[in-house]
């Protein structure tokens, strides 16, 4: 498939094999995979509460295979193909239960990915364990990975910071499974689709690997949260199905979405890191002077700028940041923020200006 045709075929369902079809595609075409593969239950008999009731289990002909080892071959093969048409810089996220999610992963490395992280999605509101013959399944588990050690991959890790109130995200995401309005029922009002994954589950893993106008690929589309999330967060995306039902019902989800209007709101947090800038490139270029001295805010500690880039006060020479800690009784400061200079006008001044003014001057920014 030609650079051409895949542009026809972004932002469009394929009903058709997922092998076949990513053999098909110009290789090194997408940005990004997600992928969730049959899980291989092995379920064998029917499910039911203890009151006799059937539990809707995965049944479907797409999650059975004959052996252990006709799954691994199955899993080589759709990963090989996936792994053809990914970015150099691109990765990949695979999502399983403990019945297949070992394997998947043993595969991942053998075929070279590099993986990033495994991520814990808790289910909130789990299915419980009718037999009560083992613990309540809660969770499932994410596989992130680049195709290489060298690629470089994009994480928004300011994105994903600002998402979860400024701090850190973790590896243990709190997301609810798939109900209410957003599950699509067929025409006799059950699940359409069995494993369903939340808008929740999707909506962060676009946020944090992808860019506006990437390309993500989802090889077993399902019922198309892949790409209703795309189309939402200014993404395009690649579905491929065998199942002609799920195909209608994704279609019909996505065509519902409306794409952002104004792309400013698709905008995230992303810090630069910015060039270090020792305090000594602050007096070698004379923004200050050996003999100037230093304040903190209130004006109640004080010390002397040294030749050598370093400070001293009554009781302690050494770096900004150290003599600014040992100020406070405190076991870290930033000296950038803790000390000020007098400007002309006997005006204090933060020295982090200085330090600005001399990164303009070497970088340019």
């Amino acid at each position: 498939m030609s650079s051409k045709q895949n542009k026809k075929i972004l932002n469009t369902i394929i009903n058709d094999d997922c092998v076949k079809v990513m053999n098909e595609m110009e290789e090194n075409s997408v940005d990004l995979i997600f992928a969730d593969p049959p899980y291989n239950l092995q379920l064998g008999d029917a499910l039911t509460r203890p009151d006799n009731s059937s539990v809707n289990g995965v049944y479907e002909e797409w999650d059975n295979f004959e052996s252990m080892e006709a799954y691994d071959e199955y899993t080589r093969r759709w990963m090989s193909a996936a792994r053809r048409v990914l970015k150099e810089d691109g990765a990949i996220w695979v999502i399983g239960s403990y019945h297949n999610i070992f394997r998947v992963g043993y595969i991942l490395q053998n075929l070279g990915f590099w993986i990033l992280n495994d991520i814990i999605w808790n289910k909130t509101n789990p299915m419980p364990n009718f037999k009560g013959t083992r613990f309540t399944n809660a969770h499932e588990t994410l596989i992130w990975a680049s195709k290489n050690p060298n690629s470089r991959y994009t994480f928004n890790y300011e994105a994903m910071k600002a998402l979860n109130e400024d701090t850190q995200m973790r590896s243990d995401w709190q997301i609810p499974l798939c109900t209410g309005k957003e599950r699509l029922k067929d025409k006799n009002g059950n699940k359409l689709h069995p494993t369903q994954k939340p808008e929740g589950l999707l909506y962060r893993i676009i946020m944090a690997s992808t860019k506006v106008g990437d390309v993500v690929l989802d090889p077993f589309f399902g019922t198309g949260t892949t790409g209703a999330i795309a189309k939402k967060l200014g993404r395009n995306f690649i579905g491929i199905e065998k199942d002609a039902a799920y195909v209608q019902g994704a279609q019909e989800r996505i065509d519902a979405v409306e794409r952002v209007k104004n792309e400013l709101c698709l905008e995230y947090s992303s810090k630069k890191k910015q060039p270090r800038i020792p305090f000594g490139n602050v007096v070698e270029r004379g923004f200050l002077s050996p003999g100037d001295i230093l304040y903190d805010a209130s004006r109640k500690h004080c010390a002397v700028v040294r030749s050598d880039g370093t400070i001293k006060n009554e009781v302690l020479e050494g770096s900004i940041h150290q003599v600014g800690a040992a100020a406070q009784n405190a076991p870290a400061c930033n000296g950038w923020t803790y000390w000020y200079y007098e400007n002309e006008k006997k005006e204090l001044v933060c020295i982090d200006e200085l330090r600005q003014k001399v990164r303009i001057e070497i970088y340019g920014e």
